[in-house]
């Protein structure tokens, strides 16, 4: 048997037929493909009536034949399936029938629709093409009509020309002179014809002369015409060509053409080159400042380069930063150099450089008043004294008597010289004022009352003296006092390697009153024959640098600098940077409350147009520019944070941890301090720094100048602190807030007694110290078990008495084997509270029952004793 059995085999039946297929676009376009057809089966129903006979027959042999006929079905079953096959291969027929009618009608339909486009792109041709052709009819006639104008033009022109020749013609010769005109005009003919036929070409006038070039004005004239109808032509070409029209859309070219946008653009690329603003600027080099760190968009600014550009350079570097992002100095030059430009490299600290330290030429130099600062111990009267030679009384507005601000004034003396004085405060807290009085000043003034001699303040105002290398003159006060001893107070400061005139050394002493003005002239003088001694002289000319003696936040003025002018002169209008905030000076008032417009050397004035409250101390520097002043002022700030942050850095973990267990036994009192100047914030904080022991000390929160403010109860109440306000008051809003939030605000005008208050405050923060008293003894002589009470010793009182509250401890060969309290105390049966020594008692132990017969009960009472801070 072979493989194919007598079937074909499978396969494609035929070859391929090739075919064409009419596409279409959109706006009327079509386009003939070339397609690869397969013929389609077409199954051909049988004719009904050989169905129909078919079926019969089927019928008649199933029906005839029982032995072909499914088993189990009738003769009525079998029929009834035929008429369902028949009535199956009939609706079949109907469906194909159906489907060829639909064929034939979609073909139709596709007939029709294509011959209705067809004829419709047939008639927008004939019209585009009649359109044309009337176009073009158009511009035949406009051309020549103008050909018309031209050439009537040039036969006026021929006739005027000829006028004028027959004019100047002899009478002999009129044959020449009717001739040429004639001529000319037959010549001009072809012309014009030529013009009419040539777009491009000018026309010579008719009444030209041979072998000459037509007049101008007459070219001009001719070749604006050809112009404007070469214009027309172009732009009427020019609109067209940019148009889509049918057959452009149906013709095969087809192609993609340029946008509007592209030939906007190209038109703006001539014009820039035409006006030559499309060369390329040659790039700038420029000298790019490099601190030690910089920014990266502050980099690009310097560099004038886009700050994305930047970040792509370093990007391909493999830094993935941001324009927000610092980079290093070494970085930031390789950028620079990639760039194109020149890195400078320079330190922060550079700026300080803007300070010009200039030394002044001898011939420049003029001589200034002295600086004087009286020191001297509290209630010595330094304030009094000073006021004698001022002529004035700052001593009765002063709180308590005593001076507790840094003050600056300048004093005429009898013979018109000028001396400006620093008055000190002579308490104990008030030590760094008394150092800054030292720094800035020539003279010292010691006061010491001669009925109190040397005390401690003095001691330190020597010191002070002494570490400042400035000449001291010793002010013997107090002398019309009847206890006053002049000798002992030059005695005794002796013992300080101070060795007066008068013991033959070479500081000057002045006995003084200033209750009665006694020796105030020789005071005076002295104070001048030291001036003169020290040849004090100063360079007026040159820019103000001058020293802080004071600094406060005033409500209605703001931040208020008094500044000791040492060099130079301030004047309003000067721009500074004093420590870390700079300003522009608004205001100078001197230390008679009027307003001046400048102040020289050794002249002590308030400043007012600072940007914050500098500290006390600080060096005022003016500068040339706001610029220069606030970039000095932003770098000493932040060398001022990084100096705390590594100070806070350099601690290690271990030394924390040792801290805070340390700090686990000891308490802490938060206050907050206001004070109305620098100095006393800092004097006070300094006093209260030193206030505690090892068990309790005061940690100052915050402390600044000026008011209770909100910020300022909103710290202290999440505290738990007091406010303390040294000769300032809370504002309005702070007062209720604080009340609201049961925030305490204490107000003094003292030093005194704000550092009692405080001490008082942490006295109550100590333990209180518990000491015991004895106050018997008593021996067991024998154990008893007593039900439901437990062990029970029999005791006999042998010293003392013993209390049933006292506190007992039992001894076991003299060691302490127990300490508690008595459960019970009895005398025979009875509860009793005490019982005297020599008598018998039962003691119980309260939890404790483990006692024996010779063992020792010691009774004692506990009593606590509060502790107060020295």
């Amino acid at each position: 048997m072979s493989d194919t059995d007598g079937k074909k085999p499978l396969g494609l039946g035929g070859a391929p037929r090739s075919g064409q297929v009419k596409q279409s676009f959109s706006h009327g376009r079509t386009k003939s493909v070339v397609v690869e057809t397969k013929r389609k089966r077409v199954v051909v129903p049988a004719k009904p009536g050989a169905a129909g006979t078919a079926a019969a027959g089927t019928g008649a042999t199933h029906l005839g034949d029982p032995s072909k006929r499914p088993a189990g079905i009738s003769d009525a079953e079998m029929e009834r399936r035929l008429a369902a096959l028949r009535a199956a291969k009939a609706r079949e027929q109907e469906d194909a029938a159906k489907r060829a009618e639909d064929e034939r009608q979609r073909d139709e339909d596709r007939q029709r629709r294509r011959a209705e486009i067809e004829a419709k792109e047939r008639e927008e041709r004939a019209a585009a093409e009649a359109r044309r052709l009337k176009a073009e009819e158009e511009e035949a006639a406009r051309r020549a009509e103008a050909d018309a104008r031209v050439a009537a033009a040039a036969a006026r022109k021929a006739d005027v020309l000829g006028t004028r020749s027959r004019s100047n013609t002899p009478p002999e010769k009129p044959a020449a002179a009717a001739e040429k005109p004639a001529t000319t005009a037959a010549a001009d003919k072809p012309a014009a014809a030529d013009a009419g036929t040539d777009n491009n070409r000018s026309t010579a006038p008719a009444g030209a002369k041979p072998g000459l070039s037509p007049r101008k004005t007459d070219r001009e004239r001719d070749e604006r015409a050809t112009d404007r109808d070469r214009g027309k032509t172009k732009g009427d070409e020019g609109r067209r060509s940019g148009k889509l029209t049918l057959s452009d859309a149906t013709s095969d070219e087809g192609g993609r053409q340029r946008s509007l946008a592209a030939m906007k653009r190209k038109q703006e690329k001539a014009r820039q080159k035409a006006l030559g603003l499309g060369q390329k600027s040659e790039k700038q080099v420029r000298d790019v400042q490099l601190p030690e760190t910089i920014v990266v968009s502050e980099l690009a600014n310097r560099m004038a380069e886009r700050a994305a550009d930047v970040v792509k350079s370093l990007m391909k570097m493999g830094m993935m930063v941001t324009m927000n992002q610092a980079i290093d100095a070494d970085t930031a030059e390789l950028v620079i150099e990639e760039f194109g430009h020149k890195a400078v490299r320079v330190s922060d600290s550079d700026v300080e450089q803007a300070i010009e330290a200039v030394d002044d030429r001898s011939e420049d130099l003029q001589p200034r008043p002295p600086i004087v600062t009286i020191m001297g111990h509290v209630d010595h009267g330094k304030t009094s004294l000073l006021d004698a030679i001022r002529k004035a009384n700052v001593v009765s507005g002063e709180a308590g008597g005593i001076t507790q601000h840094i003050g600056a004034y300048q004093v005429k003396t009898p013979n018109g010289a000028l001396v400006s004085f620093l008055d000190t405060p002579g308490h104990a807290a008030f030590t760094s004022m008394r150092a800054r009085g030292a720094q800035v000043t020539d003279i010292v003034v010691l006061v010491v009352a001669a009925d109190d001699a040397v005390m401690p303040q003095t001691i330190e105002a020597i010191a002070h003296a002494k570490a400042a290398k400035v000449p001291m003159i010793v002010a013997i006060n107090k002398i019309d006092k009847y206890e006053a001893n002049a000798q002992k107070v030059r005695t005794d400061l002796l013992q300080h390697d101070v060795v007066v005139e008068q013991m033959s050394g070479d500081v000057q002493d002045v006995e003084v009153s200033a209750k009665t003005g006694k020796g105030l002239d020789n005071l005076l003088e002295a104070i001048a024959l030291q001036a003169e001694l020290l040849e004090l002289r100063a360079n007026p000319n040159r820019t103000a640098i001058g020293a802080v003696i004071e600094a406060k936040l005033d409500v209605g003025r703001g931040p208020v600098a008094t500044v000791l002018v040492q060099n130079g002169t301030l004047r309003k209008g000067d721009i500074f940077v004093v420590g870390e905030q700079w300003g522009k000076v608004r205001a100078l008032i001197n230390d008679k409350g009027e307003t001046v417009a400048e102040a020289g050397p050794s002249v002590p004035v308030e400043v007012l147009g600072l940007n914050g409250t500098p500290h006390a101390g600080d060096v005022l520097n003016v500068v040339e520019t706001e610029a220069q002043a606030r970039e000095i002022a932003e770098y000493r700030e932040k060398a001022t944070k990084d100096k705390r942050a590594a100070a806070g850095a350099a601690t290690t973990l271990e030394q924390l941890m040792a801290k805070a267990k340390a700090d686990q036994s000891v308490s802490e009192l938060p206050v907050l301090v206001k004070a109305d100047v620098q100095g006393s914030a800092e004097a006070i904080v300094q006093a209260l720094e030193k206030v505690g022991n090892a068990e309790v000390r005061v940690r100052v929160l915050h402390y600044g100048v000026g008011a209770s403010t909100d910020s300022d109860v909103g710290l202290a109440e999440a505290s738990n602190a007091p406010i303390i306000g040294f000769n300032v008051r809370a504002n309005a809003t702070a007062r209720a807030s604080a009340q609201q939030k049961g925030v305490e605000i204490r107000y003094y005008s003292i030093i005194y007694d704000l550092i009692d208050d405080i001490k008082k405050a942490a006295s109550g923060l100590l333990k209180a110290e518990v000491r015991e008293t004895f106050i018997g003894y008593a021996k067991i002589q024998e154990v008893f078990r007593i039900t439901g009470v437990g062990n029970v010793a029999g005791c006999l009182v042998t010293e003392g008495i013993a209390r049933r509250s006292a506190g007992v401890r039992l001894l076991r060969d003299n060691v302490v084997i127990h300490e508690g309290t008595l459960k019970t105390l009895k005398r025979f049966k009875d509860e009793v509270k005490e019982v005297q020594s020599g008598q018998e008692c039962g003691m119980a132990f309260e939890r404790y029952e483990d006692v024996r017969a010779g063992d020792v009960i010691e009774i004692f009472e506990r009593e606590e004793f509060q502790r107060t801070l020295a």
